[in-house]
């Protein structure tokens, strides 16, 4: 009893501190930038916000956007799943690209994964032969990089060069742009994840959130007032929470 009681007193706990609130009446959020810029949709309209500054595109015709990916705010990504098309945005959110993988004069591709990759690029997993690989803005072409998954994608993100993964076993893995696969680790049962560094991911379980370790293999409590958590970004050392249409904004310490 004594050394079960010393364990729970030890067991480590992450407490953010609040900074800031805001309104947002959004069917969902997506995330800030670097200038305090806030990316949303509502009625399927993408909008970029900053007090009384708004942009927005709307291509209802694509049907609903699937995923944003806003990495380089002068070259925004968004996915339209249900078309198998991807759209590109300059940062006033004009249309600067328009890409229909089932036109792909090479290769159709039916893709279930996009993000920005460098050089150019797009990371583009084929849910045909079931294969991770990078799309060529350029010369239309799709570069296979992997050999065909075994699993499922459960959930996925992409930055300019790596493509990290978790798969239905909750494996968590990463492939470079060379092609060069690896293993992080595995990670509890999630509702939605954001990993972090190739040592740490942020989960969300329920309301509750956790970061867990991969090189300890253990996941620690993040301390939050909010009762109901919708949606969570980790952005330099900052944690955004959105819920009831309200944005909070913390500082938090990871390890």
């Amino acid at each position: 009893m004594f050394f079960l009681s010393v364990g729970l007193a030890q067991e480590k706990k992450i407490t953010p501190i609040l900074l800031s609130n805001q309104q947002l009446v959004a069917d969902e959020f997506i995330n800030m930038d670097s200038f305090g810029y806030c990316y949303y949709i509502k009625g399927n309209v993408f909008y970029k916000q900053k007090d009384a500054e708004l942009f927005q595109y709307k291509n209802l015709s694509l049907g609903k956007i699937k995923r944003v990916d806003l990495q380089n705010p002068l070259k925004i990504v968004l996915f339209y799943e249900g078309f198998n098309s991807v759209i590109t945005l300059d940062n006033q959110l004009n249309e600067t690209s328009s890409i229909n993988f089932s036109k792909n004069k090479n290769n159709p591709i039916v893709t279930s994964a996009v993000g920005l990759a460098s050089q150019n690029r797009l990371w583009v997993f084929n849910s045909l032969p079931m294969q991770l690989g990078l799309y060529d803005f350029t010369k239309q072409v799709f570069q296979p990089l992997s050999q065909p998954f075994q699993d499922p994608i459960e959930y996925y993100q992409t930055d300019y060069n790596q493509f990290y993964w978790v798969d239905s076993n909750r494996t968590v893995s990463f492939c470079d742009v060379f092609g060069k696969i690896s293993t992080l680790g595995k990670i509890p049962e999630f509702d939605s994840a954001q990993i972090i560094s190739t040592d740490v991911v942020i989960y969300q379980s329920g309301n509750q959130l956790y970061c867990h370790s991969f090189k300890e293999n253990k996941s620690s409590p993040i301390n939050l007032d909010e009762k109901i958590v919708e949606k969570f970004r980790i952005k330099d050392q900052f944690l955004i929470i959105f819920t009831n249409n309200e944005i909070s904004t913390y500082q938090i310490s990871l390890p």
